[in-house]
């Protein structure tokens, strides 16, 4: 993908630095480079501390094989390449507001050698962009002994589990011992659920090559663990209700109004009492934004860390510092009674707040007053497995709300993914791409085995 003619930013070019490339903070700088930042009018620099960006939501996927990471992620240095933006490979740790810098850490390789040494990037405007983490509330055992699925990494060690723990299984001459090949998911939102349905099916793809020792409804048990009175307590009863059905009927246990106490190398234990030996122990409940946010740069955070803004999107503390996506607090006025009066931290809002600031961009290069952002709810969309029912609430579509399952739902699951997919490259890599996965598909296995 070659790319597009642009006029050279001039020495005087506003300088727009974005800290996180996860789905806003990259949407946002591919837009600005292709129109910004093409006509000469900014310069554009992301930093990350990763070298490829792949869709949050998608992480379930990656650990349960289902998708292949090297089809899917995106290689910030090609994409801003392309799209006319610089990247700086580093992670945030100090912001000078005073002077406008932003301060990034050495990068050393896994040897810990230094590969890029520690610098400060200078901005005019800087948009924070660095999503969130899952919140264990201080419950003993989590940090040591449970997994999380934040990151890529965190993705492929679940995968790297999963195949060795089936390998074990297949190769052991002793019969499984308590706890073994068995995973506990506490927290049953959208992440806990997707990952115990998507293992339900990936597991018995991976015994079907040949593990003929290992019997998938007797030997693997899923279980997934909740405090509220449902599953997926933020979507409608209905939904819920259908959700829990369906993962009962594949084998899940699920388990509600159950608090856990503690997490050990063994399993977890709840406040009743109750022990449930695993292998693995999966934390996806709870969200909150990085540590390090709490004391950057002076600037507001509540007490999950997130960053107080604006309705225009900028900090409360500092005009030329903006937040969006996940780690950012953004009144919600529409919200209603009994919902948070913030724009809750799902990818829909990242992707609308990365457009609202590429025009919050040109109104600042004019000199005009910037807008309120408004979030829109379309609801939630929740995969129950590629052969599965998708559950999903649709709100604001049209003026209400409307509850959809099935393929009709399952198409607009994929969508989703596809909308992010073209605001990043465009109608024609998009569709190439889509069409090669296709093809490949029906020449590899429908599951990673490695």
């Amino acid at each position: 993908m070659p790319p597009r003619a642009r006029t050279p930013p001039s020495a005087d070019a506003h300088r727009v630095v974005i800290v996180g490339g996860g789905a806003g903070g990259l949407e946002l700088a591919t837009r600005l480079g292709d129109t910004l930042a093409r006509r000469g009018r900014v310069r554009v620099t992301l930093v990350d501390r990763n070298r490829t960006h792949v869709w949050k939501p998608k992480l379930h996927e990656i650990a349960a094989g289902s998708m292949d990471l090297g089809l899917h992620a995106v290689g910030y240095i090609a994409q801003a390449h392309w799209h006319g933006f610089e990247f700086r490979l580093g992670e945030l740790y100090d912001l000078d507001r005073a002077r406008r810098m932003v301060r990034l850490k050495a990068y050393r390789d896994a040897a810990g050698r230094e590969v890029i040494p520690a610098s400060e990037v200078p901005y005019d405007t800087l948009v924070l962009s660095v999503g969130s983490l899952c919140n264990d509330f201080g419950t003993p055992g989590v940090a040591e002994h449970a997994l999380r699925l934040e990151s890529q990494t965190d993705a492929k060690a679940f995968h790297t589990w999963l195949i060795d723990a089936c390998l074990r299984a297949q190769t052991q001459s002793a019969p499984l011992q308590p706890g073994q090949l068995q995973v506990a998911i506490i927290g049953a939102g959208a992440t806990g659920v997707e990952l115990a349905a998507e293992l339900h099916r990936s597991v018995r793809e991976v015994v079907s090559y040949g593990l003929n020792r290992i019997d998938p409804t007797r030997d693997l048990r899923v279980t997934v663990i909740e405090a509220a009175d449902r599953i997926l307590p933020a979507l409608p009863e209905r939904l819920s209700a259908a959700a829990t059905a369906l993962l009962r009927g594949s084998g899940v246990q699920v388990l509600t109004c159950a608090r856990v106490a503690a997490v050990s190398a063994d399993g977890v234990r709840l406040e009743d009492g109750r022990e449930l030996p695993a292998e693995l122990v999966v934390w996806a409940a709870g969200v909150k934004a990085a540590e390090f946010l709490r004391d950057l740069g002076g600037l507001e955070t509540n007490r999950i860390n997130q960053l107080m803004v604006l309705p225009t999107l900028q900090t409360t503390r500092d005009p030329d510092v903006f937040a969006l996506g996940d780690c950012a607090a953004c009144p919600w006025p529409e919200a209603g009674e009994g919902r948070t009066p913030f724009v809750p931290p799902r990818a829909q809002a990242a992707h609308q707040q990365a457009s609202h600031m590429l025009a919050q961009m040109r109104l600042r290069l004019a000199g005009r007053p910037l807008r309120p952002y408004r979030y829109r709810d379309f609801g939630s969309l929740v995969s129950l497995g590629r052969y599965s029912t998708v559950g999903s609430m649709m709100g604001g579509l049209i003026g209400g709300s409307m509850m959809v399952e099935g393929a009709f739902a399952k198409l607009m699951y994929l969508s989703l993914y596809k909308m992010h997919e073209l605001a990043l490259h465009g109608w024609l890599k998009v569709s190439l791409d889509t069409l090669a996965r296709t093809i490949t598909r029906r020449t590899e296995p429908h599951v990673k085995l490695h």
